[in-house]
């Protein structure tokens, strides 16, 4: 199921902390840095918090300034992004500022939350999840049913730990503020738990006033048939390297990634890439990994079209390579047409021989894009 790219925003003390134990919200940011905040937020279908955030600091989560405002409602948006709040239990106050400024609101909450909030209701729409919290279905219902592509998450630290800890964060930023906390009982960014291996990729530093901007992509394949938002932007890269293919009549044009568990990416190829025509772009990537790397019993394939299970060209398809190398996860865009090869099954292929085949048929029309001459 498709997601909205998921963005958590945050701003951090030296020493990890979100705030103080005093009664009034410590302020991190720098006064640029809130019309930097302002200007992502004006950016974005949705916004969402946590209801401890709520009753914590009571905002009123808006878009501050006039002319961002205007712009989005030029561009034919709503005045204000959708505002998204989460509550397992349904403890919200009707009279918070949340409720009374801004656009249109929802919350998200358990079928108990659900109850306790038709006995006191708040001025949002109300989504029940289940018997528990469920960000997949969550992010789920605000891509199909209410059209959200982008999503800002500003908070807590624990929705915030949650996502990154199950792989649906796309992007970290993070603001660095120099000052610090020092009181073990204030809050952190990050809780403690299992969090995916390796290392984040680092986008961007930025210095704004005495504050620092960094912004994080987290790398790491999901496991099995769950996605991560890693596996998003593999794909998008495979895609793009489709795009690098020499344009031929008589074969389809793929990229191909290898990805190692932690987010490293091991290879790269494309169809006919160099001086071999015939190659094909899993082929190519496989081909530049050492055959005992022991990386590849754990790795990802991402390749923009399904694997191909049969080929004239080479004795050996792609599905079956994979099988050879030990890789025991594909994830792909698109399956195979019958242009060349009637009732081409890859994906059958490889999970007849145990490998997980994921599809995330979103980026299909970007695998399609440099085959349209083929495809009528």
């Amino acid at each position: 199921m498709p997601y909205p790219y998921v963005l958590l925003s945050a701003a951090v003390s030296l020493d990890g902390y979100l705030d103080d134990t005093t009664p009034e919200r410590l302020l991190l940011s720098s006064p640029a840095d809130f019309d930097r905040v302002d200007e992502v937020r004006a950016s974005v279908d949705a916004i969402l918090i946590g209801a401890g955030t709520i009753r914590a600091d009571n905002p009123r989560l808006l878009v501050n300034s006039p002319e961002r405002r205007a712009a989005r409602v030029a561009a034919g948006k709503p005045e204000y992004p959708l505002k998204v709040t989460v509550s397992a239990t349904g403890e919200l106050d009707p009279e918070a500022r949340f409720w009374h400024t801004g656009g249109a609101k929802v919350v998200y909450t358990t079928d108990r939350g659900a109850e306790r909030l038709r006995r006191t209701p708040v001025d949002a729409d109300v989504v029940a999840l289940g018997a528990d919290l469920d960000w997949r279905r969550l992010l789920s219902d605000l891509a199909e049913a209410r059209g959200v592509e982008r999503l800002m998450v500003e908070g807590g630290g624990r929705i915030h730990t949650q996502l990154l800890q199950q792989g649906l964060a796309d992007e970290l930023q993070l603001v660095l503020a120099p000052l610090f906390v020092g009181d073990g009982k204030a809050p952190r960014l990050f809780g403690p738990g299992g969090y995916q291996g390796g290392r984040l990729r680092l986008l961007e530093t930025r210095r704004i006033e005495d504050v620092v901007l960094m912004r994080y992509q987290p790398t790491a394949p999901g496991e099995g048939g769950l996605v991560s938002a890693a596996d998003r932007h593999w794909l998008a890269l495979a895609c793009e390297l489709a795009e690098l293919c020499p344009p031929s009549r008589t074969a389809f044009s793929v990229g191909a990634v290898v990805v190692a568990a932690d987010g490293t990416e091991l290879a790269r190829g494309y169809s006919r890439e160099g001086d071999d025509l015939v190659t094909h772009a899993e082929e190519a990537a496989l081909a530049k990994i050492d055959a005992g790397d022991p990386r590849l019993a754990s790795a990802t394939v991402y390749s923009s079209l399904e694997p191909c299970a049969r080929r004239a060209s080479r004795p050996a398809p792609c599905a079956r390579l994979i099988v050879e190398a030990g890789v025991r996860r594909v994830v792909t865009a698109w399956r195979e047409p019958d242009t060349f090869v009637e009732g081409a099954d890859g994906a059958g292929l490889l999970v007849g021989q145990g490998v997980d085949v994921v599809v995330l048929p979103e980026y299909e029309g970007r695998a399609k894009a440099p085959n349209a001459h083929l495809l009528g």
